[in-house]
């Protein structure tokens, strides 16, 4: 049984734009089904800064992989065990926090990418090919090929070593974490400062020189984002699951409360 194309991974290799809904609170089967009706691509489920178990994680993960979305994790830096039980659980890509330097994304790529390529265990058949038995050798290339591996460029060091990290081989996306960017230059909450705009330039051009992807989130503001994307950014993280119910719900009662 071959394994179904990751969506994701076909737009972005089509020039495309893929757009992410962070999932904080959200919990169950039906989070990958209420993304793909509103019109997002992957899921950004979050265990770095969510409440999320790895449990919780892969149930929504399994779901989503036959409701039209990729669910991609977010673990923490030191919890890269986190992300292989995912993806051997129906996630079908891991983002990393706070990589610095080339050397801890070779790291990240020897956790999440099967050999020759990296050093990820076989646990049999995973969700992604619906627990049905497979070759080994030929699921485990088609895994190598598909999984997405994410780092987050988040601080000035991450910034100068980006032409490294964008070389390393197994890493398919340098995603700006970009409100920890601005906390770490010291311009906290300042999206659209020179000094980010100049990064996302840095970043960008190494990511076309390698051939890789670069993303974007924690920018939110309908003036900015436009630029960054403009300057390369195709993996983008568009809202979070609680910021966007509540903007709803503010809208909603703001109406209601306007006709009393």
């Amino acid at each position: 049984m071959p394994l179904p194309p990751n969506p994701v991974r076909a737009r972005l290799a089509e020039g495309g734009i893929a757009l992410g809904l962070g999932v904080h609170h959200l919990r169950g089967s039906a989070v990958g089904m209420i993304a793909a009706a509103s019109g997002y691509d992957w899921l950004f489920i979050d265990m770095e800064h969510g409440a999320m178990s790895v449990d919780d994680a892969t149930r929504i993960c399994i779901a989503a992989l036959s409701q039209g979305v990729t669910p991609i994790v977010r673990v923490c830096k030191d919890a890269l065990h986190e992300g292989t039980r995912c993806l051997d659980n129906g996630a079908m890509g891991v983002v990393v926090p706070h990589v610095d330097t080339a050397e801890e994304a070779a790291a990240v790529v020897r956790a999440y990418r099967f050999p020759p390529v990296g050093e990820r265990s076989w646990g049999g058949p995973p969700f992604a090919y619906g627990l049905r038995p497979v070759a080994a050798a030929e699921a485990q290339a088609e895994l190598n090929r598909e999984i997405l591996v994410v780092v987050m460029i988040e601080t000035p060091e991450a910034v100068r070593n980006a032409e490294a990290i964008a070389a390393t081989p197994g890493v398919d996306v340098l995603m700006f974490g970009t409100s920890d960017l601005t906390s770490t230059m010291g311009i906290p909450g300042q999206m659209g400062h020179p000094e980010v705009r100049k990064a996302y330039e840095t970043v960008g051009a190494a990511c076309a020189r390698h051939g890789k992807v670069m993303g974007m989130g924690g920018v939110y503001d309908e003036k900015v984002a436009p630029d960054y994307i403009r300057l390369g950014a195709r993996f983008v993280l568009a809202g979070s699951d609680h910021s966007l119910l509540m903007a709803a719900c503010t809208q909603r009662a703001g109406f209601l409360r306007g006709l009393g």
